[in-house]
């Protein structure tokens, strides 16, 4: 434990808030990661049907709320009625900016409206630049598409990006994607530890998902991961010997 307690470098960000002790994608679940100490928030961003970003993972309303409403066909006040805890990412941003929280924001793919998200999250982080950069947090934009990655850094190339890994096959979008950091699984960088330094020796940095254990924590920080998405941020602080 020695060693990970000089490890400072691998910071670890609240998935979807700390969601193993609330409901993911809540104001109290985000509130919870701050009181948990954790370095920053990840989301998933999906677009309603009157172009309101929401924070939401499913294409559909059935795990939080019960219902079969599909977001893209609902609008926002629709929405907040059969689900009143649902966040915008606006909400978030203002928690971000006042408690300096940094920033991975998830689109989600494949929507009706194809690239749409991306258009509308990067105008809302141009619309907040000065705040973002007074708070001094670190803001990315992630995706499993490599077309919306490809999207962002033809909007503003100046956004971080990280190009999420569903298969570890997928070698082609690891070379050519213009991300500046690749996102894989723990479970991918597990079975294929080659990843890692192949990652690393590509000059880009390492964000792995979704890192719970004690045993992945600190198999993480032994391999040089650089930010790790957690459902338990107390957890994570003090298995990597944060103060």
């Amino acid at each position: 434990m020695a060693g990970l307690r000089n490890n400072k470098k691998m910071k670890f960000y609240a998935h979807r808030g700390a969601s193993a002790d609330f409901p993911e994608h809540t104001m109290a679940a985000y509130r919870g990661a701050i009181e948990q100490g954790a370095l920053g928030f990840e989301c998933d961003i999906r677009v309603t049907k009157d172009e309101v970003l929401i924070l939401w993972h499913d294409a559909n309303m059935k795990k939080e709320a019960k219902s079969a409403a599909i977001i893209a066909n609902r609008t926002y006040a629709e929405i907040k009625q059969i689900y009143p805890a649902v966040m915008t990412l606006n909400e978030l941003l203002d928690l971000a900016i006042e408690n300096k929280k940094s920033l991975a924001l998830e689109t989600k793919h494949p929507v009706p409206t194809g690239n749409r998200v991306e258009e509308l999250v990067v105008a809302e982080l141009h619309k907040r630049k000065d705040a973002i950069k007074k708070s001094g947090i670190d803001v990315a934009i992630m995706s499993f598409s490599w077309f919306a990655i490809e999207k962002i850094k033809k909007m503003d190339p100046t956004i971080k990006t990280v190009m999420l890994l569903g298969d570890i096959t997928n070698k082609i979008t690891r070379r050519f994607t213009s991300a500046q950091v690749i996102g894989p699984s723990v479970e991918m960088i597990r079975k294929s530890p080659e990843l890692i330094s192949e990652i690393k020796n590509s000059g880009k940095e390492l964000y792995v998902w979704t890192v719970d254990s004690t045993e992945d924590l600190q198999y993480c920080a032994s391999v040089g991961v650089d930010i790790v998405m957690t459902n338990r941020p107390a957890h994570a602080r003090s298995v990597l010997g944060y103060s």
